[in-house]
């Protein structure tokens, strides 16, 4: 693994990072295996088989991803005993904004009734939400500011292409959020880790609305350039599972810990079959890897976000448990969390 050069160089005394509240949202309705099955040339055991997945959340025509993140975002302040005139920062994690401008953090700046934090996006498709606690990382270690609302969002539902039964069963909206401060003494960030490749980002792809195409045209929308493309899946899993698997080794070892004191490990919920290979190759049984994955499917960067929320909020998360949340997206992109819970 390389070096991250952008490591605090200086060495210099940093302040620590604690979450002190999550939250999380999902649409009230539900798309099950068996819903599909009436349009799609599939059924609920061959996908349960394949994905283990068995229902997925779907917004509703008039929620966008800024409203199920303002949601989410909400039940992490009040989980952290905060309302939002305590809060510096916005950092929306998503591959759905509401606009391509405004960003989704901006919009939900606005739902939330905050003009006094700085607001932006970040984009790292699934690992979007590591990504976010990274960022959110540096600018409370700089002083910025002392608490740091983290949002993952995602309306996925509207990126697909329903009639392509390989790729419009995965996917689900929803939205997990996390409040990072400096002004608690529980609930470590002991570290986050963030890796890209460039290079390979062709692989999972979203390639219409951007500069490298035309603008919308009939055209555009008859090739389907508006919906989410896997390319070369199989070659895919490999990749991801050796980058799942190098993040949470990177974690572990810059914190001195092994991967056996970890108590949960809590992935993106990708595929059942991609982390049960993960779980193999770092030597981590499944009954340790928190899943939310059953029942509502991949929603990209949301997906650890709202897993870590109900984890929480379910007791399965004890204190001083070691809690190792990792990714892998398009981009390509992949990284890890450590927290002492």
């Amino acid at each position: 693994m390389a070096k991250n050069i952008c490591e605090n160089p200086g060495n210099r005394a940093l302040p620590s990072i604690y979450i002190a509240g999550t939250g999380s949202y999902v649409p009230e309705k539900i798309l099950t295996n068996y819903d599909l099955e009436k349009t799609l040339d599939t059924n609920h055991e061959w996908i349960v088989k394949r994905t283990g997945i068995s229902e997925r959340r779907i917004a509703a025509p008039d929620q966008t991803a800024a409203d199920l993140g303002a949601e989410a975002g909400k039940k992490a302040l009040e989980a952290a005993g905060m309302t939002i005139d305590d809060i510096g920062m916005i950092i929306v994690a998503t591959i759905t904004p509401d606009t391509q401008c405004p960003s989704a953090a901006n919009w939900v700046q606005a739902k939330m009734d905050a003009p006094h934090v700085v607001s932006f996006d970040v984009t790292a498709a699934c690992s979007g939400f590591i990504f976010a606690l990274n960022v959110a990382e540096q600018y409370l270690k700089t002083g910025f500011c002392s608490n740091i609302l983290v949002i993952a969002s995602e309306v996925m539902s509207r990126t697909l292409d329903w009639t392509d039964r390989t790729t419009c069963i995965l996917w689900g909206d929803g939205a997990g959020a996390a409040v990072l401060t400096t002004n608690k003494t529980e609930h470590a960030l002991l570290s986050t880790h963030v890796h890209t490749d460039g290079a390979n980002g062709k692989n999972l792809l979203l390639p219409g609305g951007g500069s490298a195409t035309t603008p919308i045209s009939y055209e555009s929308v008859d090739k389907k350039l508006h919906t989410l493309k896997m390319i070369e899946a199989s070659a895919s899993v490999r990749v991801a599972v050796r980058h799942f698997s190098d993040s949470c080794f990177e974690a572990v070892d810059f914190n001195g810990v092994t991967i056996d004191q970890v108590d949960w490990v809590i992935p993106h919920q990708a595929n059942l079959r991609m982390l049960q290979l993960v779980g193999q190759k770092i030597g981590v049984e499944m009954d340790r890897f928190y899943l939310t994955l059953q029942k509502y499917g991949n929603i990209s960067s949301a997906s650890a976000a709202i897993a870590f929320d109900e984890a929480v909020r379910s007791g399965s998360v004890k204190p001083d448990n070691l809690v190792l949340l990792t990714a892998f997206g398009g981009g390509l992109t992949w990284g890890s969390a450590l927290v002492k819970w």
